[in-house]
């Protein structure tokens, strides 16, 4: 492990006397206050919004030609007022969210005021990953005060590791130097003044102490640079496969490798990820673009270090090739994949990026109908929800995989109090199967076989067996009385109000 320097006093406030940062060539006058009022979702009440929240956050510019600044994704999610604040002024401007990515928690901002923009340093992003126990230093605007405050540290470990924002896994560095509530987006220097990432995020105090993250200036490049190729995000190709280890002599000798031969074994192949065409079950993947991939499922990075082989992954773009050297049956294959993309996931882990924003919904008598997804669960049942929610849906959450881009999972999240709806109150928060004999696919097609139904009855098949059926013309007509006695403005949320995207089977 790196040797940690003794730091003394981690964070000490800037005021005017910072010279000697000037010397180094750090832009402190670069980085930015940003303050943000959230109006997030009430996923368990689709239709409504919590009430709103405020934060701080840091940012900073690196252009001042194009007029950008960069700074978290989750310090501007669910955003509904932005404003930056330069370093010294009294003065607050508007902000506009350009661009997010959710994975690599990053977000592109711009301020239209010509005033904001006078003057104002710009940072250097820096195009090498810095080396264990070199010196950085973390510019914000943390919790503890007011003005700018900078953290010394040391890097202690770069490694593949979890983004909590999206559960992503990309490059991180580890750094010693304290991370706080605000720090977030701000840059972080190494000692020639250049940016080597921004810090994001930190370990609990219950676990361990002054232990940080940061984004790579790597990965912040690749967000940026898919912004200018695709004119939008698209996000971080994945392989969408699940892998073991090959460490065990008889596990690899049973599927034919060789000694030289090194690898990880497929066991299972998403079906909506870029690798479904071309890798099976059981292949054993050897290499990625003709980088060898050791048994414990790392590549070589740098000298005397390795990290996993998503990374290899991760730095490819949207749309761009690849090729997979594989062991299928004990014989060695080139295999091409011809365009990279991310897969879709059954459960999704946020719902920043669809195109109207929030939770999807319809109701129908007393019952409210939705998608299974992870910031719903986290609301109906708590940040423990892997403990608490019921164990189908938790299964379908860590496990399923979707079997198409368009399939989602519906639920039943909750039946609102009606006299055609008597009885159903201990159904809430189940999976719905299908509509009379048709399966669901999704919460449009469930919504379009609800009011296509033609029979007497609307009969809902559940999870666990469960049976719920009501009245179809009364079920339509109470509807309205629903939406009034629980004052609910309206039956579906504004994406399933359009022209429906299935027919109807």
């Amino acid at each position: 492990m790196p040797q940690k320097k003794n730091k003394g006093s981690l964070n000490r406030q800037v005021s005017g006397e910072d010279e000697d940062l000037s010397a180094l060539g750090v832009p402190l006058d670069a980085v930015v206050k940003i303050w943000c009022a959230h109006s997030i979702p009430n996923f368990s009440l689709p239709w409504q919004r919590r009430r709103q929240e405020r934060s701080t956050g840091s940012g900073f510019c690196i252009d001042t030609d194009r007029r950008v600044l960069i700074t978290n994704a989750h310090c501007v999610e669910w955003h509904a007022q932005v404003k930056a604040q330069r370093r010294g002024s009294d003065v607050k401007h508007l902000a506009k969210v350009l661009s997010i990515g959710w994975e690599c928690d990053a977000a592109v901002l711009t301020v239209e005021n010509d005033e904001f923009w006078e003057g104002l340093q710009q940072v250097k992003l820096s195009q090498k990953l810095p080396h264990l126990e070199e010196d950085v230093l973390c510019v914000g605007f943390p919790i503890g005060g007011d003005t700018i405050s900078v953290t010394s540290g040391v890097i202690s470990r770069i490694e593949v590791t979890t983004y909590t924002q999206a559960s992503a896994e990309l490059l991180g560095i580890q750094i010693d130097a304290a991370i706080n509530s605000g720090n977030s987006g701000g840059p972080a220097f190494n000692r020639n003044g250049e940016c080597v990432g921004i810090a994001f995020q930190s370990m609990n105090a219950d676990e361990a102490e002054n232990i940080g993250y940061v984004i790579p200036s790597l990965v912040v490049t690749h967000f940026l640079k898919d912004l200018l190729k695709h004119g939008k995000y698209t996000g971080f190709p994945t392989l969408g496969v699940e892998t073991q280890t090959m460490e065990n002599s008889q596990l690899r000798e049973a599927f034919g490798m060789s000694h030289k031969q090194k690898g990880v074994l497929i066991n299972r192949v998403t079906p909506t990820s870029a690798a479904a065409e071309v890798l099976k079950a059981n292949d054993i993947l050897l290499a990625f673009d003709g980088e060898p991939i050791g048994n414990d499922g790392t590549v070589r990075f740098r000298k005397h270090e390795r990290v996993m082989c998503s990374w290899l992954v991760a730095q490819k773009f949207f749309g761009e090739t690849a090729t997979l050297t594989v062991l299928r049956e004990g014989k060695e294959l080139e295999l091409k994949i011809e365009s990279l993309y991310p897969e879709v996931p059954l459960v999704p882990v946020h719902l920043f990026n669809k195109p109207v924003p929030g939770p999807s919904y319809f109701i129908v008598a007393g019952l409210v109908f939705t998608v299974l997804s992870e910031p719903l669960l986290e609301s109906e049942f708590g940040a423990d929800w892997e403990h608490k929610a019921p164990i189908e849906m938790v299964k379908s959450a860590i496990q399923s995989r979707a079997d198409s881009r368009d399939q989602q999972l519906v639920v039943l999240t909750q039946v609102l109090a009606h006299e055609l709806t008597m009885g159903y109150d201990h159904l809430e928060n189940m999976q719905l199967l299908a509509v009379g004999d048709v399966p669901v696919l999704n919460l449009r097609h469930a919504m379009e076989l609800t009011e296509a139904c033609e029979g007497p009855y609307l009969r809902f098949n559940l999870q666990q067996n469960q049976v719920l059926i009501l009245r179809a013309a009364e079920a339509r007509n109470a509807t309205a009385e629903v939406l009034e006695k629980h004052g609910i403005p309206q039956e579906k949320s504004p994406d399933l109000m359009g022209e429906s995207s299935k027919q109807v089977k």
